[in-house]
């Protein structure tokens, strides 16, 4: 496997400039300026250089070359310390000084975040200019463990950053045909009328009235007698609203409402990736909820997987539909944990804002886990309550349950707590409720797609197979 345009090993840079990057904060700042002369001095001081987080400085020799780039690391564990390097610093090839001049910094944070920083998504526009490149010492980085979290994180981002027209149901299945071929998964799909002749009536209705058939797709891996996890992922590649249509702002980006599934998908590349000691079944629900004569009808009674009849109060509320055959689906093989990922509510945004992803568990050990897991990750995530009295809010006088209520209350704690409905009590299982966005560029975050609880779900992953 090559190294990624924004890296260099020692062979390829041979023959070729290197400029060394020092990574400072306020304190050992002071002390690099200490050991440097007097025009060095004069130049960090007249460019207002303070080693401030994500902030670069170029240093120029007496003849105007390259001499260093200062870059200013406000904490020297988190994994976007250098995110901002890749574009603030001119092209050319940068190595981390490992003397005394500065701080030291994981090389696999600094992988993961140079290579996040230099992330651009280019399918359909190249990017104004290519990042600077980082030399790695070691050329096998290339298959560590840094670069396939790097890998995975880009997955994510480039599905979600694909429009629908190139990312429906049959290329999140071929995105998932080729991880298994990749890594030894095989891949199952049921698809349009061979859903309701397996028994998944809520993905079908859901995705009935697009011209692109929706699907449930399977992909499994790994040895039986490993633990079982099953991973599901939110697949609506696009959502309309359905009958209850959005607004047109509202409507806009929800080409990321497949956010979920990108996200197990990228979950499931780096367990196999990694070779975790673990059986995994990763499912996709995928589908596009469109509007057409054929679309499923507020008011309609749907019976569910489980068996459950749900009566649909809201089209719009179309992601826990298709979650709830197949988190009913997962629960058929009694897997040791659960997992879901899910561009869910806009309340879970209102209540936590675009960068922090509601994590709800039924399970107290692994709700545990999994917030020590993303804090080691730096990977955030804060846990909401599954509150069991909001289950009025779904109260229905035809089924079982609805799907939505009146109220605007609590409403990714109502979502989730539907989803709940379907799964065991004695299943460990956590719900991610993601956005998968940045709505703005910052240091390793470009506007777009974004990968977010993922190394969080892989640190618990591999917590537990210790």
């Amino acid at each position: 496997m090559s190294l990624p345009p924004c890296f260099a090993s020692a062979s390829t840079s041979q023959g070729s400039r290197t400029t060394p990057l020092v990574a400072l904060d306020a304190t050992t700042l002071q002390a690099y300026l200490a050991r440097q002369p007097e025009r060095v001095r004069r130049w960090v001081e007249t460019q207002g250089f303070t080693a401030e987080a994500n902030s670069v400085l170029l240093l120029p020799d007496a003849d105007g070359a390259p001499l260093a780039a200062l870059v200013g690391v406000g904490d020297t564990h988190d994994p976007f310390a250098l995110a901002a390097c890749p574009f603030a610093l001119p092209q050319g090839t940068y190595a981390l000084n490992r003397g005394d001049d500065g701080l030291h910094l994981e090389p696999a944070n600094a992988i993961l975040g140079w290579g996040l920083g230099a992330y651009r998504f280019e399918r359909y526009r190249k990017a104004a200019r290519p990042p600077a490149r980082l030399l790695l010492e070691d050329a096998a980085a290339e298959s560590s463990e840094a670069f396939a979290l790097l890998k995975a994180s880009t997955l994510v981002r480039d599905l979600v950053n694909t429009p629908t027209e190139d990312m429906g149901p049959d290329e999140l299945e071929a995105v998932a045909r080729r991880l298994g071929h990749a890594y030894g998964g095989i891949v199952e799909t049921f698809a349009d009328d061979a859903l309701l002749a397996a028994n998944f009536p809520t993905i079908h209705a859901v995705g009935r009235a697009s011209h692109r058939a929706p699907r449930l797709i399977a992909l499994r891996w790994g040895v039986a007698t490993h633990p079982h996890v099953v991973v599901v992922g939110k697949g609506v590649c696009f959502d309309t609203g359905g009958l209850s249509i959005k607004t047109g702002d509202g409507m806009r980006n929800m080409k990321k409402d497949m956010g979920g599934a990108a996200h197990a998908l990228g979950l499931a590349q780096l367990v196999m990736a990694m070779h975790l000691p673990l059986r995994l079944t990763l499912l996709i629900p995928a589908v596009e909820n469109a509007v057409g004569g054929n679309a499923f009808r507020p008011g309609e009674v749907i019976r569910t997987r489980a068996g459950i009849t749900v009566e649909v109060d809201n089209t719009d509320a179309e992601g826990r539909l298709v979650l709830c055959d197949a988190l009913a689906y997962a629960t058929e093989y009694a897997p040791n944990l659960m997992l879901d990922f899910a561009t869910l509510t806009g309340a879970a945004r209102v209540a936590l804002g675009p960068e922090l992803p509601a994590l709800f568990c039924n399970d107290e050990t692994l709700a545990a886990d999994f917030l020590k897991a993303a804090q080691g990750a730096r990977d955030p995530l804060w846990r909401l309550p599954l509150w069991k009295p909001y289950l009025n809010y779904l109260k229905s006088n035809v089924a079982d349950i609805a799907n939505s209520g009146s109220t605007r209350m609590a409403g990714a704690v109502i979502a989730a707590m539907y989803l709940q409905r379907f799964v065991p009590d004695t299943l460990p299982w956590a719900h991610i409720d993601t956005y998968a966005w940045n709505d703005a560029d910052r240091p390793g975050h470009p506007a777009g797609g974004e990968a977010q609880g993922l190394r969080a779900a892989y640190a618990l992953l591999k917590g537990r197979c210790r």
